[in-house]
């Protein structure tokens, strides 16, 4: 009976280190500015707890969301899906531009209107709704002046929209707008650049940690 008794707390011993010692699949879905600052994310969050991966390549606008998603999500059971559009969606493309991208907010069409947007971001969440994982939306990061194809301060009108989906579906919001503000100023890859220096993305990876970690979340 004791070696019994001493095996089963050996099984129970080995099982409840194994079930420690297993990593929640992290995935985050984004365009190239979160493709600048996942690295950082890999890098500095705690690997032994997290595996974390970007979808393949730049996630672009939400209507390519809703046509790649299902590849993007694969077979794979995500714990936690870290997520955005945005930029991609209140940007003015003109084929005739010269303007890397084709951007032009004087001349060119608007990719996604703002009632687009919502109903895409719908069509994202409802398929996320079935992967069972924990949802965290990004918001999205600052606009500067002169950004030759967005709008400054149109980014604010897509997270209204965007957060009041995210509501609806119980999600975690990252505001990673408002951080990104004050990490613009100081690190922006260019006047009039979206993007940010290698220490830009690092601060915004700081605050996708936290998130993803449990730290810092809003359920606005």
């Amino acid at each position: 009976m004791k070696q019994y008794i001493k095996l089963a707390a050996t099984s129970l011993l080995l099982i409840f280190i194994g079930a420690s010692s297993i990593k929640k699949e992290v995935l985050i879905i984004g365009d190239s500015i979160s493709l600048g600052y996942t690295p950082f994310v890999q890098k500095n969050i705690d690997t032994t707890c997290y595996q974390v991966v970007h979808n393949k390549g730049n996630a672009m606008f939400s209507a390519n969301g809703v046509k790649e998603l299902d590849k993007w999500l694969g077979d794979t059971k995500w714990d936690i899906i870290h997520f955005n559009f945005g930029l991609w969606d209140l940007c003015y493309r003109n084929p005739e531009s010269k303007v890397q991208g084709n951007r032009d907010k004087i001349n060119g069409e608007l990719t996604a209107s703002l009632d687009e947007y919502r109903s895409n971001l719908e069509k994202i969440a409802s398929r996320l709704d079935k992967t069972g994982a924990r949802i965290i939306f990004a918001t999205t990061t600052v606009v500067p002046p002169d950004e030759a194809g967005r709008i400054e301060g149109d980014e604010v009108n897509y997270n209204k929209v965007a957060v009041e989906v995210m509501k609806e579906h119980h999600y975690e919001i990252d505001d990673l707008h408002s951080i990104s503000i004050d990490i613009h100023k100081k690190y922006p890859l260019g006047v009039g650049n979206v993007h940010y220096k290698k220490a830009g993305y690092e601060l915004l990876s700081k605050q996708v940690i936290k998130c993803i970690e449990g730290k810092t979340i809003s359920h606005e």
